[in-house]
């Protein structure tokens, strides 16, 4: 069974910095899309970041262009969220999640295929 397990969230000051992880298993994941979103307390889910399979394109949100990096492993069937210069308006949930197209996970959370169970990201002031 395919299955997505973050890791990597924590509590760490503003300005910091956290990289998270994403494993897959039980299938290869190297032609899905990735992406990343997130859910604060209280909040909808929103789009973070997204990878297409070959990494060759990236996308991501207003809020966090310049300071987050999505990169990916196919060898390792695992996905990462480089996060900089964190803001206490980062706090949330973040999860992983796979689709076969790429503008569907722009356009996410909804129509993904595949979800992780989150990890939260803590940031204090």
């Amino acid at each position: 069974q395919a299955q997505l397990v973050e890791s990597g969230g924590g509590l760490v000051q503003a300005g910091g910095s956290l990289r998270l992880s994403c494993a897959a298993s039980g299938r290869t994941f190297s032609s899905y899309a990735m992406g990343w979103f997130r859910q604060a307390p209280g909040k909808e889910r929103e789009f973070v970041a997204a990878i297409r399979w070959s990494g060759g394109s990236t996308y991501y949100a207003d809020s966090v262009k310049g300071r987050f990096t999505i990169s990916r492993d196919n060898a390792k069937n695992t996905v990462y969220l480089q996060m900089n210069n964190l803001k206490p308006e980062d706090t949330a949930v973040y999860y992983c999640a796979a689709d076969r197209d790429f503008l569907t996970v722009i356009a996410g959370p909804s129509g993904m295929h595949y979800w992780g169970k989150g990890t939260l990201v803590t940031v204090s002031s």
